[in-house]
This record gives structure tokens, C-alpha cells and sequence, in this order.
């Protein structure tokens, strides 16, 4: 398959999922996950994608000095979807416009103080690892109360919604009970704060299909756009 005839696919994919349980498709962004990929592949994800995910930031930096300064892709906003070292954290608001792996109190903190410095106000998703599985990153469920409320205090830092990477397995049930999970508690905290809390990033090139009918507003897919990842 070409390129346009996978993101065609998928595009049709996540309208199907949207469809099946009555939302509209137009709700659901596609974030396209740009990890060992060139340049030159990204530019190609520029008219079927909502932004850019990166997940490291030196490998953003170095695309970053070759991404076009005008035109569509200049208006595509880049999402740091990969975990963040606190000693990253002005790097990475030099690359990004929106930090959606934030997981610690500490790296709210660092982030907030760097944000004051640039005197913006920096989106940012919370970051729950609903899955409980020690190889992912993420806050633990128990202890998310906890950050949300720290960063409900941080003048510098906008919450705008939670992410989570569902469970590695291939069955149904326990990939939607996670992302399931993640909307429960997304709600639960829009009662508690008062925020509006609009984004669910959830789901990834094997189970964004459940992830949409599960409610979630932002799906990050890369090797079913883009191919077999490159590790050259």
C-alpha cells in the first residue's frame, strides 16, 4: 500500500469506530507518531494528521531544523508523547507546544517554573498508566488525585486532559476496560476540579478502533501510517 492509501485506510478505520457507537468522526484528532522517522516521511502526514508526536527530544530537535518554517506543515503543532526527563524540560518547551506525558509532581513543577520563565502557559496532558504494567510510564491511578490537584496550582500550566497507553495484549476486554478506566477517571475529575478536561488521548495503531469507542478524542498511530518503524 501507498502511503495516501494507508492513511486513507485509517482514516476510514477510525470513521467506522466513531459511527458504530455514534460520534461524530470530526471529534477524534490523529496524531501522527513520527519516532526514527525522516523528514520527508512526516511531510507526508501533514494533510491527514491534527499534529505531530515525538517521542524524544533530541531526535525533535534535529527534525526541527529541517521542518518547513511556512505552509500547512509550519502550522501543525508538535505533541511530546514520550516520557520527559526533568532535565529535558526547557529543551523541550523550545520544541513542543504541548507536553502530553507529564506523570510527577517534580516534572510539573520544573515544567512550570521553565513555562514562567518563557512567560507562556504551557497545554499538557497527565499521563496514567492504566494498564499497571511496570514497562509503561504514567502516573499510577491511585496516586493521579495527587497531581491534579499540584497542577490545578501551577499558574503556568493548562491540564487539558489525560493519556494512557492501553495494556500490551490483544484481548478486547482488558485494552477497553484501560481505556474505559481512563474515562472514567477523566470524568471523576472534571466533577472534583471544574476543568473541562476535553482531551482522552488514548489508542495506537493496534487498538485505537476500541480506544474511539471508548471515547477518546486523540488516537497517535505510526507504523499502521507510516509502515514498519525504521530502526536504522
Amino acid at each position: 500500500m501507498t502511503f495516501e492509501e494507508r492513511a486513507g485506510e485509517i482514516q476510514e478505520r477510525m470513521a467506522r469506530a466513531a459511527a458504530k457507537v455514534g460520534r461524530d468522526p470530526a471529534s477524534v484528532l490523529l496524531v501522527a507518531v513520527t519516532k526514527t522517522r525522516t523528514v520527508q516521511e512526516m511531510l507526508a502526514a501533514v494533510p491527514f494528521a491534527g499534529a505531530i508526536g515525538e517521542n524524544r527530544v533530541q531526535e525533535a530537535e534535529e527534525k526541527k531544523k529541517a521542518w518547513p518554517l511556512d505552509g500547512a506543515a509550519s502550522a501543525l503543532p508538535w505533541r511530546l508523547i514520550g516520557h520527559l526527563q526533568g532535565n529535558k524540560a526547557r529543551k523541550a518547551l523550545e520544541l513542543f507546544d504541548t507536553v502530553d506525558s507529564l506523570d510527577s509532581i517534580a516534572l510539573a513543577e520544573r515544567l512550570d517554573r521553565v513555562a514562567g520563565e518563557r512567560e507562556r502557559t504551557l497545554p499538557v496532558l497527565i499521563e496514567v498508566n492504566m494498564a499497571q504494567e511496570v514497562s509503561k510510564t504514567g502516573i499510577a491511578p491511585e496516586d493521579f488525585g495527587s497531581l491534579l490537584d499540584r497542577v490545578r496550582n501551577l499558574s503556568h500550566l493548562r491540564l487539558e486532559g489525560l493519556m494512557t497507553i492501553g495494556p500490551l495484549t490483544e484481548d478486547e476486554a482488558s485494552v477497553r476496560r484501560a481505556f474505559a478506566g481512563l474515562r472514567d477517571l477523566a470524568e471523576e475529575a472534571r466533577k472534583q476540579s471544574g476543568l473541562p478536561l476535553p482531551v482522552l488521548s488514548m489508542g495506537m495503531s493496534g487498538d485505537f478502533e476500541w480506544a474511539i469507542q471508548e471515547g477518546s478524542t486523540m488516537v497517535r498511530i505510526g507504523s499502521a501510517l507510516f509502515g514498519p518503524r525504521n530502526y536504522g
